[in-house]
C-alpha cells in the first residue's frame, strides 16, 4: 500500500515536513508496511522558503539587507543547489513584521531589500527564482528592488529618486544600461494568488494601502504615483500593462517583475506543486492526506489543501485532510475533492497548548493513527 502526503505547515506549530512525519508516524504505528512519501507544500507564502529547502534537498541562506525603512534586518532565503533555484519571500526583506505598527507609512518604505536578495541570489549563482509576494510593507511599484539591482529611476536633473514611494514624485526617466546583465539570464516565476491592477479601485493603494498604514488621503496620492510610474514605464516598455491581474501585488512588485524582469505571475499553489513535482509520486498511489493549520471555507477557495487535492482527482486518488481546527464551513472543502477532513485536537486546551510543537506532534500521530486504523478495516 502506498500513501503520498502533502500537508501546509500548521503555522505556529509543525513545518510542513514535520506535519508530514508526525502523519507517516502515525499511519506506521497502524501498519510498517505501508510504503509512506511526504512532499513538502506551500502555497508560496509564508512557509514556501522552509517548505521547499526541508523537502528539496536545499540550503538556507542569511544575509543582512536594508529593511522597509533602510536599517539592517536579516534576510533568510532558500536555495536549491541541484536546480539553482533561489526560493524567496518578499517579506523577508520588505515585510509587515519587521516593522513597528507605529513606523508603516507607505510613502516611505521600500522594497530595495528585496532586490539585494535578489542579487545575493545571483552571485552565488542561481539563474532561476520563485518569489513569493505575501506580506509586504511596501508601496513603492517594485522601483526600490529595481534600483538595487541596476535599474536608474531618475528625476528631472537625471539624479536618482529617493526610495519609498515619495520618490516617484519626482520620476522623470528611466534608464537600464545600468542594470545587471545576468539578469537576461535568469527566469522568475512569481507566486502570485491576489488579481489587483496596478491602480484604481481594486488597486495595490486602495486595497492594500491602509492595513501598511496609509491614510485615505495618502491612499488617493499612493495611486496617483504608481499611475505616474505606468505612464513613465509605457515610454520604455511599450508591452508593460498595468491591469494585468497580479500587478498591484506587494504593493506594485508585480508589476516590477512582470514589467521589468519578464516574471511570470501565477497561483502560488500550482507553482509550487510544479517545483516539487508532486504528480510524478501518484502512480500507484492508494490514499494521499494534505491539511494545513484551519480547513475553512477560504481553503475551498484554492488553499494549498485544494491544490494536492484537485491533483489526486486527476487520478481518482482518495484524499483525507487533517488539520489544527475544522470551522463549521468547512464542509466546502468536501465539494472541492476533499473526502474526508479530520482536527487533530483530541481534548479541551489553550492554543498556546495546541501550538506547542510537541504537543502537536503528538496531536497528529494519535489522530492519524485512529483514522488509520479504521481505514485498514476495509481490507
Amino acid at each position: 500500500m502506498k500513501v503520498v502526503v502533502a500537508i501546509d505547515s500548521l503555522k505556529g506549530s509543525l513545518s510542513s515536513i514535520e506535519a508530514g512525519n508526525a502523519i507517516k508516524e502515525g499511519i506506521q504505528r497502524v501498519d510498517r508496511n505501508v510504503e509512506v512519501v511526504v512532499r513538502p507544500l506551500a502555497d508560496g507564502g509564508e512557509g514556501s522558503v522552509e517548505a521547499l529547502v526541508e523537502g528539496c534537498q536545499g540550503k538556507l541562506e542569511t544575509i543582512t539587507v536594508s529593511g522597509p525603512l533602510g536599517k539592517s534586518v536579516k534576510a533568510s532565503y532558500g536555495i536549491l543547489p541541484k536546480s539553482h533555484t533561489a526560493i524567496i519571500e518578499v517579506a523577508c526583506a520588505a515585510g509587515i513584521t519587521l516593522i513597528d505598527e507605529k513606523e508603516k507609512n507607505p510613502m516611505l518604505t521600500t522594497s530595495y531589500g528585496v532586490g539585494e536578495v535578489i542579487k545575493d541570489a545571483i552571485d552565488k549563482g542561481n539563474r532561476r527564482f520563485i518569489i513569493g509576494l505575501g506580506g509586504s510593507v511596501t508601496n513603492d511599484g517594485g522601483v526600490g528592488m529595481l534600483q538595487a539591482l541596476g535599474f536608474d529611476f531618475l528625476d528631472e536633473n537625471n539624479q536618482p529618486i529617493p526610495l519609498g514611494a515619495q520618490g516617484l514624485k519626482k520620476l522623470k526617466r528611466i534608464d537600464q544600461q545600468h542594470a545587471l546583465d545576468v539578469l537576461k539570464e535568469c527566469e522568475f516565476m512569481i507566486a502570485c494568488d491576489v488579481n489587483n491592477p496596478l491602480c484604481g479601485k481594486q488597486g495595490a493603494s486602495a486595497v492594500y494601502g491602509p492595513q501598511k498604514g496609509a491614510t485615505q488621503e495618502m491612499v488617493e496620492e499612493l495611486d496617483r504615483l504608481l499611475d505616474h510610474l505606468s505612464i513613465i514605464t509605457k515610454q520604455y516598455y511599450p508591452s508593460s500593462d498595468a491591469t494585468l491581474p497580479g500587478s498591484g501585488a506587494a504593493g506594485g512588485l508585480g508589476f516590477a517583475f512582470s514589467t521589468f524582469l519578464s516574471g511570470k505571475l501565477q497561483s502560488g499553489i500550482e507553482l509550487i506543486l510544479q517545483e516539487t513535482a508532486l504528480e510524478s509520486y501518484l502512480q500507484n498511489t492508494d490514499i494521499v492526506i494534505t491539511g494545513e493549520g484551519c480547513l475553512d471555507f477560504q481553503t475551498s477557495m484554492g488553499k494549498a489543501p485544494i491544490g494536492v487535492a484537485k491533483l489526486a482527482k486527476k487520478y481518482h486518488i482518495p484524499v483525507i485532510a487533517f488539520a489544527g481546527c475544522v470551522t463549521e464551513d468547512a464542509h466546502e472543502c468536501n465539494r472541492h475533492g476533499i473526502d474526508a477532513f479530520f482536527p487533530i485536537l483530541r481534548n479541551i486546551m489553550t492554543l498556546e497548548e495546541a501550538l506547542d510543537k510537541e504537543q502537536a506532534k503528538i496531536n497528529m500521530i494519535n489522530t492519524v493513527e485512529q483514522v488509520f486504523r479504521l481505514w485498514q478495516m476495509k481490507k
